[in-house]
């Protein structure tokens, strides 16, 4: 299991040295290195995270505002040189924190810890149902859609457009993909912001281009290269010729 991490401070030198403690633990994946929240923000509404390391004391939104302002918060260490932050941080339900300045040995307790923690939850997590489907609304009407007939999914401003296998022309409603892709199963991956694939429909994979049909090129995105390389790393076999 790889946790995708996202890590922010305000001080230059700081967030570098998060940036080399996370390459160099082999179950955290970074996914943004970010001076502030409102960047950190910026970044979580298009790329999710399990994972966040984030200084409490910094300008224009702290880390704890931060936290406070997610719908629905990933895992999060909090890092600052202030002691009296401790008990705050673990009423926001905190893996750990971290105090500054700390080593190597002390990040990886906390991301450890964060790891046993995603993969208690993993194990007790309902298995995905093969059969299991889904309500969309149009219009004024709900219809039901299975998962498994699902091509990809497309985000539209605030709509989804949602590409159904034999259907001339995709489902439009108004959601977004958060609110989605909590109801999806382990088939459907996000490979871009604006694309979710149901990658047992994918017809071949060539230079990050994702070809559904003879008409139908998805692009991987460059924040998602990373967890699709995962992805193919654990469902492919074989090697190129040489």
């Amino acid at each position: 299991m790889k946790l995708r991490t996202l890590i922010i401070d305000d001080e230059p030198i700081a967030l570098e040295k998060l940036r080399g403690y996370v390459e160099k633990t082999p179950f955290l994946e970074l996914v943004a290195a970010c001076p502030g929240g409102l960047d950190a923000l910026a970044v979580l509404a298009h790329t999710p995270a399990d994972l966040v390391f984030t200084d409490i004391s910094m300008p224009d939104l702290d880390g704890m505002e931060f936290v406070r302002s997610l719908p629905e918060p990933p895992m999060v260490v909090f890092t600052t040189a202030h002691a009296g932050y401790a008990v705050d941080s673990y009423r926001l339900s905190a893996v750990d924190y971290l105090l500054k300045p700390y080593g190597y040995a002390d990040f990886h307790r906390a991301a450890s810890k964060a790891l046993e923690l995603a993969m208690k939850r993993e194990a007790a997590a309902p298995a995905p149902d093969a059969t299991a489907s889904l309500f969309v609304k149009t219009d004024s009407r709900y219809l039901r859609v299975d998962l498994a007939d699902i091509r990809y999914i497309k985000g539209y401003g605030e709509y989804l457009q949602i590409y159904i296998a034999g259907a001339a022309s995709p489902l439009l409603t108004l959601s977004s993909f958060a609110a989605v892709r909590e109801r999806l199963g382990d088939s459907f991956l996000q490979v871009h912001r604006s694309y979710i694939v149901n990658m047992n429909h994918v017809r071949h994979i060539e230079r990050a281009r994702i070809f559904m049909d003879a008409d139908t090129v998805i692009p991987v995105g460059d924040s998602y290269k990373t967890s699709f390389q995962n992805y193919l790393s654990s469902h492919a076999i074989g090697k190129s010729a040489r």
